[in-house]
């Protein structure tokens, strides 16, 4: 059976307007939407519909909700800079908002499980205008004047996780045809004045330092081995459910003291260290500012990394948790900031190290976000563990943990880069979580028995790799880098406008401690800084290489070697370490 569509325009009037900055939420999630596709950042769901609840009650209901919450009406004008990057938060007291009702008499409810499924995955394809509001897409389906689904694609300006678990509540009660009470919890207007006080900016000042030191200090790249072979895109996805590895979890969080979301982080971190091959990790958990009890029940988006720095070279399990969990805090703490000032700490960093920070390893506690009526309303699982394969998304990350739920049952889904696991090897990581929470449940696991309890590989680094700046680098990777970045194209001096040196070969080798670049050129002009920028902008889906710290520029004569280049033969016209002076070192930053 084919669901006839139409169109139902609502209208709302609320009691709240205004305009002000942005929340630092919102300039982060404008900054991914701008960049990233629609469907790595809008998010779709079924929420619950009471039984019962007839097409003009859940209409009436959605209406009350985009009318009681500032953040739902709130649009972003483009901003007067020449990219129109919105400035300002604008909250709109009157609009409208179409639904669209998707009539499916006598659909059975497998059918119209489908139905919501697929509507949400066309929806959430589709960008908001961020311009416009509000910053939800509404489908119901419905059977004559009965609504029985209700699929909502949510713009993450607009609500992150944990904001959009009390809509759900909200939009229950509402469809219920019962009361709420007013609204307390800070509007995205009053988060943002807080955030641009004296305070606030001093907050935000000590979360760069954080930044800083983390990327200025460890290792960038957590995944460096032979495996790695380009730029991570894509990711195999694998969800696991497991009633007794919840009952494993809540023993283990009770005889170490620690929340099951921290034993989860330790484990994790264990595993990820062992297929790694280091134990120096840094780690990205998302969500990071939800765990500030001031914003627990803030309508908004206050989505924000927060960068840990976990070293998992303990002795035991038990002794990585109480790491796991100072990490965390202090992530958790320092994640309040700019960023735009992120971006670009980014970016100097990698100028200043020659690597080049991205999210490798990323953790994303959803389990207090998503209520258990919906965990509930699934089918039960048909085996313990359940595992049930998904699609393979977009993502560019190596390895990602999704906890969806971590009382009564440990669900949580695995998301891994194949160059890191292929699909058999995240299919045994899966399956080494419960193995980890089931040897912790009983006593401390000494992380010595991690490869043969779980199976999970390790790193392999064929050829010529070193430790290089506290990380593994793959030294032909580096060289091929150079070669890429600089090869037989003319390079711009930036030390002399105008003038380019054509390249005649390149070199690189190790050299106490650090990588050195030798450059052939023919004609005068190339920089070491120019080289340098060159070489850093190349560095972007090559983990396993560096840029160079020493560059040495000879100048050839007219006529191109025909062999090996002579070096010792070569004239030095430059030398030096390409760092542009202008690059701030490990100070920290100030918003």
């Amino acid at each position: 059976m084919t669901a006839t569509s139409r169109r139902i325009t609502v209208r709302y009037s609320g009691a709240s307007s205004g305009s002000g900055p942005l929340t630092l939420g919102q300039d982060n999630m404008i900054r991914c939407i701008r960049s990233d596709l629609p469907e790595q950042i809008n998010k779709e769901a079924a929420w619950p519909v009471p039984d019962g609840t007839t097409l003009t009650a859940a209409l009436d209901a959605l209406r009350a909700l985009v009318e009681r919450h500032d953040s739902l009406r709130t649009v972003f004008p483009p901003g007067p800079g020449p990219d129109a990057f919105p400035e300002r938060q604008e909250v709109r007291a009157e609009g409208e908002f179409a639904v669209t009702v998707l009539d499916a008499p006598g659909l059975p409810a497998a059918g119209l499980d489908r139905l919501a499924e697929e509507s949400g995955r066309t929806d959430v394809a589709v960008p908001f205008d961020l311009a416009a509001g509000p910053r939800l897409r509404f489908t119901l389906l419905a059977d004559a004047d009965l609504a029985l689904r209700l699929v909502v694609v949510v713009c993450h300006a607009g609500a992150d996780g944990v904001a959009t678990t009390l809509l759900i509540e909200d939009w229950l009660a509402l469809a219920a045809g019962k009361e709420l009470p007013p609204v307390t919890a800070r509007t995205p207007l009053e988060v943002a004045a807080r955030e641009q006080s004296e305070q606030g900016r001093r907050k935000a000042a000590a979360a760069l330092g954080h930044w800083r030191k983390i990327l200025t200090t460890r290792p960038q790249t957590v995944f460096a081995d032979s495996r790695i072979t380009g730029p991570a895109d894509r990711a195999a996805a694998v969800v696991l459910r497991s009633r007794t590895a919840g009952a494993d979890l809540a023993a283990a969080s009770r005889r170490t003291g620690a929340s099951p979301s921290v034993v989860l982080l330790a484990a994790f971190a264990a595993l990820v260290a062992q297929r790694a091959g280091h134990s120096a990790l840094v780690l990205t958990a998302l969500s990071a500012n939800r765990q500030r009890a001031a914003m627990a029940d803030h309508i908004g988006t206050l989505a924000q990394d927060a960068l840990l720095a976990l070293d998992a070279d303990a002795a035991d399990l038990d002794e990585l948790i109480g790491r796991a969990k100072a990490a965390s805090l202090a992530g958790y703490w320092h994640s309040t900031l700019p960023a735009g000032n992120v971006w670009q700490l980014i970016e100097d960093v990698a100028h200043l190290r020659g690597t080049r920070f991205a999210r490798q390893v990323v953790v994303n506690d959803l389990s207090l976000t998503i209520p258990e009526a919906m965990s509930d309303a699934r089918p039960a699982p048909t085996g313990d563990p359940e595992l049930t394969w998904l699609p393979d998304p977009p993502l560019p990350v190596r390895i990602m943990l999704n906890l969806l739920r971590t009382s009564g049952s440990l669900e949580f889904v695995l998301l891994a880069c194949p160059q890191v696991l292929d699909r058999a090897e995240t299919e045994r990581f899966a399956l080494a979580l419960p193995a980890v929470l089931k040897a912790a449940a009983h006593g401390p696991l000494p992380l010595a028995d991690l490869p043969g309890l779980t199976g999970v590989p390790s790193a392999v680094r064929t050829g010529a790799w070193a430790v290089v700046d506290g990380g593994w680098i793959d030294l032909d990777a580096a060289r091929s880098l150079v070669a890429d970045a600089l090869g037989s194209a003319e390079i711009a001096s930036g030390a002399t406008a105008g003038i380019t040196a054509e390249i005649l070969g390149t070199a690189v080798e190790l050299v106490d401690g650090r990588l050195v670049a030798r450059i052939a050129t023919r004609g005068p002009g190339l920089t070491p800084l120019a080289a340098h920028r060159a070489v850093v902008a190349a560095i972007p889906g090559r983990d396993t290489a560096m840029a160079p710290h020493h560059y040495v520029v000879h100048t050839a004569t007219d006529t191109r070697p025909s062999g090996p280049i002579p070096w010792d033969t070569l004239p030095v016209t430059a030398e030096g370490a390409g760092r542009d002076p202008d690059i701030a070192g490990p100070a920290a930053d100030s918003p």
